[in-house]
């Protein structure tokens, strides 16, 4: 554990470059100027950073990115040439004074409660609360939004993906060639890791933050080879043993007419260049031999091929770690081999292929023999929702509640600086979210509470929690990280525990059933009285 610092670890920021100060939208300067002009600058303000609807049209969200943009908040200043173009570009008649302003700007004054990063989070619910002057609170919106939205998204994605694997099979993150970029392609291993992978092929993403990696070989290197002729070196050592190498590749021609034998497959439709590659590999990795099978025919020469080397490996001491399979009907592949090839019963069987949350859902209904699970594009760049939306608001300025009213009620805020409960049902899952006022008394376990829903509902309802906790905690006070903050492992660890105690009626992953979210009475007549004021 420890505060953010950047490039690693579970606070760090990858290929964050010095201060983001400048990674924002225009007009929050401009609005940053109306404020210092006003002389509202320093005024007390309070903001809230949520999403609307939960995404890939689920009941669930994992938060996210909560490291990073404390380590954002803490490196958050302008620097002379920041101030400098920010003169360049703002209109000439601005008041050189706020850009001598500007330079004294920082969060120092700026206070952050959240969720602990990895917890499930609803709709309308507030991921972050952030507290402090008005010129600087209005600042940080874009780029925290920037560092939340996907981070919460590919999380969530993540764990989608884990529901339809189930909680055996391995995943492996390998989408860094498909990702929008080298910040969104460390993002994507991070954060799909925090939500439930257990792999990624990113090493950089492996250095940075710790995440196990996994890879052997692509189609490229077993098709560079056409010839037994090829292989060189073509001796082993037997394991533990310091005696003479052994003729690999006699051994494995060996046992390649035995395995076609028993298997029925001719030997003239073995393709020796796809065998060269897999011997070549064996003895450059013989700890690690994985058979990429299906650059050629699966069942005709990929695992022929692959049982002769991984027998031959066997002969010498060394075990093969699995096959891998990239193309064709996965699931139907997968049993023919388990089936056909006994003795390799417990040789882990992987596979790539587009997958997506659909095509893995259908794996599973399908029945396999699949171990480990690759998934790339449809993981990374979340095709089915590419935005989880997130928004900011302001809810409070100098104490007085502030409300957003549109003629679009989704889009509608809700004031006033606020607590917000999770209640826990008698069965032992959350059972709702509760947004009360900072002034009011808490709810108590085993006491009813009145409560009204979010979302349009009409009326009042009733409801006993078994158990009652504080949704939020403060993580930066006054510029300063006053929690200590988890590894990526523990917030993994932390986003999985979280996910489990959801109940299953809303972890479904088509057709959840909604989960509750609901304001006290005492806000709910704060919100109306205001709506009619604005009217």
């Amino acid at each position: 554990m420890g505060e953010p610092e950047e490039g690693g670890g579970g606070g760090g920021g990858g290929l964050r470059r010095g201060s983001l100060a400048l990674l924002t939208d225009l007009y929050q300067f401009t609005m940053a100027y109306g404020y210092w002009r006003g002389g509202r600058h320093r005024e007390p303000a309070h903001f809230e950073l949520f999403f609307r609807r939960c995404p890939f049209q689920g009941a669930f969200a994992h938060c996210a990115g909560l490291g990073e943009c404390l380590a954002f908040l803490r490196a958050f200043r302008f620097s002379p040439a920041d101030i400098e173009y920010l003169e360049s570009v703002l209109p000439v008649t601005t008041d050189k004074a706020f850009f001598d302003y500007l330079l004294t700007v920082d969060a120092s004054e700026v206070s952050v409660s959240s969720v602990p990063e990895g917890s499930v989070v609803f709709s309308k619910v507030p991921l972050f609360q952030v507290k402090g002057p008005l010129l600087v609170v209005q600042l940080l919106e874009t780029t925290l939004l920037c560092l939340v939205n996907y981070a919460s998204l590919v999380a969530t994605n993540a764990a989608r993906f884990r529901l339809a694997a189930g909680p055996h099979k391995k995943l492996m993150e390998m989408g860094l060639r498909r990702a929008q970029g080298p910040d969104g392609g460390l993002s994507a291993s991070r954060y799909s890791y925090m939500g439930g992978f257990d792999f990624t092929s990113n090493v950089l993403a492996g250095k940075l933050y710790g995440i196990p990696l996994r890879g052997t070989v692509a189609h490229s290197y077993v098709s560079s080879f056409t010839s037994l002729a090829e292989v060189n070196p073509r001796s082993l050592l037997p394991l533990g043993s310091k005696e003479e190498p052994v003729d690999f590749l006699s051994l494995v021609e060996t046992w390649l007419s035995q395995v076609c034998q028993l298997l029925h497959v001719p030997l003239d439709q073995v393709n020796y260049g796809e065998l060269a590659a897999f011997v070549s590999y064996a003895i450059t990795f013989p700890h690690n031999f994985q058979g990429l099978v299906d650059t050629y025919c699966v069942m005709k020469s990929g695992i022929p091929n692959f049982c002769a080397v991984a027998l031959a490996l066997n002969e010498l001491g060394y075990r093969a770690i699995g096959v891998r399979l990239d193309s064709g009907d996965l699931a139907k592949q997968s049993v023919e081999i388990s089936f056909q090839v006994p003795w390799f019963e417990t040789v882990p069987i992987a596979v790539s292929n587009d997958v997506s949350e659909l095509s893995l859902k259908e794996l599973t209904q399908e029945g396999n023999e699949i171990d480990m699970i690759g998934v790339g594009t449809h993981l990374v760049t979340c095709p089915l929702q590419p935005s989880l939306g997130c928004v900011y608001k302001l809810v409070e300025v100098n104490g007085c509640p502030r409300l957003k009213v549109t003629e679009d009620k989704e889009k509608a805020t809700i004031p006033g600086s606020k607590v917000v409960y999770r209640l826990w049902d008698a069965a032992g899952f959350p059972c709702m979210d509760l947004l009360a006022l900072e002034e009011e008394s808490p709810p108590r376990a085993g006491q009813e509470v009145e409560f009204w829903p979010l979302g349009g509902a009409e009326g009042a309802g009733k409801v006993t929690p078994a158990a009652v906790e504080i949704l939020h905690r403060v993580y930066l006070k006054n510029g300063q990280v006053c929690q200590p903050l988890p590894s990526l492992l523990e917030i993994r660890n932390h986003a999985l525990a979280s996910l489990s105690k959801l109940n299953p009626a809303h972890k479904r992953l088509q057709e959840p059933e909604a989960y509750q979210v609901a304001m006290t009475e005492k806000l709910h007549i704060l919100l109306t009285a205001l709506q009619r004021d604005s009217q």
